[in-house]
């Protein structure tokens, strides 16, 4: 098994977060894992994007092309890489700020209003915790509870931000329990 993820969106919507969240995650499991942030531009404002690559055995290379999961936490991230998924892959776009949905028929498009979801627990800064939480339900990638333990390993040094993290991950992990039942 290898699978790879994708995950873009501005600078400072924590999009390097998710990646390295989901990434601790998966090496807490015992499994392989590349992580592989791009550090350009990404100051508030700009664009910002990782890969994270999970598998049963070593991984050749850091680099997910052709990635089975993208997330894009805004409409520019999905101009910019919406044909860059799979044929056949899943797209989680935060519906909230992505107006304008790829056209592909070949991909799989679930629309999570993370940034409505924080904004509902005035806590705009978590719009990537919401997210994580539905990508790690849907994926099932990692299980939940190690999800969570890493969101606090993150946080450790900024520990009044760990209940409001992982109550966004929950919002957001609730939020597809819910769409799926």
């Amino acid at each position: 098994m290898l699978i790879k993820s994708f995950f873009a969106g501005f600078g400072g919507q924590g999009v390097l977060s998710m990646g390295l969240i989901l990434a601790h995650s998966a090496m807490r499991e015992g499994k392989h894992v590349t992580y592989l942030p791009v550090y350009g531009a990404e100051v508030r404002g700009g664009t910002a994007h990782c890969t994270v690559a999970i598998a049963d055995e070593e991984i050749a290379s850091p680099v997910a092309s052709e990635p089975e999961y993208l997330v894009t936490m805004n409409q520019p991230s999905v101009n910019k890489f919406q044909n860059f998924i799979s044929s056949g892959g899943t797209m989680f776009l935060n519906i909230t700020l992505i107006k304008q949905p790829p056209s592909r028929g070949d991909i799989e498009l679930i629309e999570v209003p993370a940034t409505a979801l924080a904004e509902e627990m005035k806590n705009i800064g978590s719009t990537n915790m919401v997210m994580l939480g539905a990508f790690i339900y849907e994926t099932g990638l990692v299980e939940r509870k190690t999800a969570e333990q890493s969101i606090e390993e993150f946080f450790v040094n900024k520990k009044k931000l760990i209940p409001g993290a992982l109550t966004a991950f929950k919002k957001g992990y609730d939020f597809m329990q819910g769409r799926r039942k």
